[in-house]
């Protein structure tokens, strides 16, 4: 087969009914809820707010989070259609595999494998500041060079960040099943915490905090702050809480009746998970001024005892902080299961795709949790939160475009969806639109760096295509 055909020939649908069909199919509605949920709401709820209220939007950081949520929510309907049509593991690489060929779901597949990678470290990062924050009260701490990313504030490796990756990967070798027992019952507590949280907050609000709203355009180093330009850029920056999501899609090889789960589970998360951001930034902002969040990786850690509220701070961060373990949880899990894609597809070596006796993808679980261990306690929290929207934003353009090509083949060589984007033809583009939209207003370091990364991504598929071609012959 020569390259060029290789490149775009489209892998049939049977293959990944036949390869999948190991994976034991054990998740509900309810799990899903829970996973997209606990994904979804992490670190990003208790982190976000102050961080761009303070850098982009001043108390309009509520508004940044309805525009980020409206792109998100487009994007989950055309995820529920392609989950309910394909639900194998992969999600949005093996679905763009089968609409339009090999090398084309690759490279929404490395975008998304940066995007995991990346998140998992992101979130283990600021599990590490607000643990350490939780514990400073009591004068627990560690030095500098153990506790801060690699250059900052002398610091070397973050080490609560790797321990808490390492703790999530062998909870995640137990089983999927087992993890969503774990999952369901911190989701529970950690939603409990947010609603403390928001009860205390209010008692505290300053109305004069949230004047101006929308304060005057000017350009600083974090780049835009206040107008229609700041909330822009506050908006691609937040875009990174919403993209939980995918990790629902990742699972659907292990989900019972995944027809009817899939739209169930991905609108419904998202849905609730944008009631309790909206809800948590506006308190935020309320109880103190925007600027007392700069640099504050832990801002309502801090906001609670500044407000007199202590002991309230310490319970609500600490049911936050074992909170965002669900993240890492459905992070790791989404993460591991595109791997165990690759090996599965032999795009990475085969062994990456092998089960345990126990139908268990934990090899590929083993390359990410080194990978993300190595990431997460070298690289600055502020760093890897834009990079995570990048890979997350150029996958969401494929899978947008690819609602086109699944249309022309459900009913014949695919099934009919048990959910249908609505408004067809027309909301496609416009969604691809506002997602591009997005993604342009990530920062130019974000978008060199998501150069680099597809760049490297295309020579390895060359690399690997000619390696291939050359077997064959």
């Amino acid at each position: 087969m020569s390259i060029i055909k290789r490149v775009f020939r489209k892998e049939d649908l049977s293959r990944y009914q036949n390869k999948d069909s190991n994976l034991e199919r054990t998740l509900r509605v309810r799990d899903f809820l829970a996973l997209g949920v606990g994904t979804i709401v992490s670190t990003a709820i208790f982190t976000l707010p102050g961080v761009v209220a303070a850098d982009h939007t001043g108390p309009a950081v509520t508004l940044s989070f309805l525009v980020s949520a409206i792109v998100a929510a487009l994007i989950a309907f055309v995820y529920a259609e392609m989950a309910s049509v394909m639900p194998f593991a992969g999600s949005a690489y093996t679905w763009i595999s089968i609409l339009f060929g090999e090398f084309f779901g690759w490279i929404v597949g490395w975008a998304l494998i940066a995007e995991y990678i990346i998140a998992v470290s992101f979130v283990a990062s600021g599990f590490s500041a607000n643990l350490r924050g939780l514990l400073d009260p009591f004068d627990i701490s560690l030095p500098n060079a153990l506790s801060n990313s690699l250059g900052t504030n002398g610091g070397i490796m973050d080490i609560i960040a790797a321990i808490v990756i390492i703790i999530t990967a062998l909870l995640l070798a137990r089983g999927a099943s087992e993890t969503a027992r774990v999952q369901n019952i911190l989701v529970v507590l950690k939603i409990l915490a947010i609603f403390l949280f928001l009860i205390v907050g209010l008692s505290v609000i300053n109305l004069g905090n949230y004047i101006p709203f929308i304060p005057e355009y000017k350009e600083t180093a974090a780049g835009a702050f206040g107008g229609w330009q700041g909330i822009y850029a506050g908006s691609s920056v937040i875009f990174i809480a919403y993209i939980g999501f995918d990790s629902i899609a990742a699972n659907s090889g292990e989900a019972i009746n995944p027809q009817k789960t899939m739209p169930r589970g991905i609108l419904g998360s998202l849905l609730i998970a944008v009631g309790l951001f909206v809800a948590v930034s506006l308190v935020l902002v309320g109880m103190f001024d925007y600027s007392a969040y700069k640099d504050n990786a832990e801002p309502v850690g801090w906001a609670l005892p500044m407000s007199g509220h202590g002991t309230v701070a310490v319970i609500v961060q600490a049911v936050s902080v074992i909170g965002m373990f669900t993240a890492l949880i459905g992070m790791m899990l989404a993460g591991s299961r595109l791997l165990y894609s690759f090996g599965r597809d032999g795009i990475l070596p085969a062994w990456i795709g092998k089960l345990n006796t126990k139908n268990q993808p934990n090899r590929s679980l083993v390359i990410l949790t080194i990978v993300a261990v190595v990431i997460g306690s070298v690289f600055p929290f502020g760093f890897l939160a834009e990079l995570i929207s990048a890979g997350a934003l150029v996958a969401f353009m494929f899978v947008t475009i690819g609602i086109y090509a699944l249309r022309k083949r459900e009913g014949k060589d695919l099934p009919e969806p048990a959910f249908k984007l609505p408004f067809y033809p027309v909301m496609p583009i416009f969604i691809f639109i506002c997602v591009f939209a997005v993604f342009w207003g990530l920062s130019g370091q974000a978008k060199f760096y998501t150069l680099i990364w597809f760049i490297i991504g295309i020579v390895y598929y060359l690399f690997y295509a000619i390696k291939m071609n050359g077997q064959q012959k």
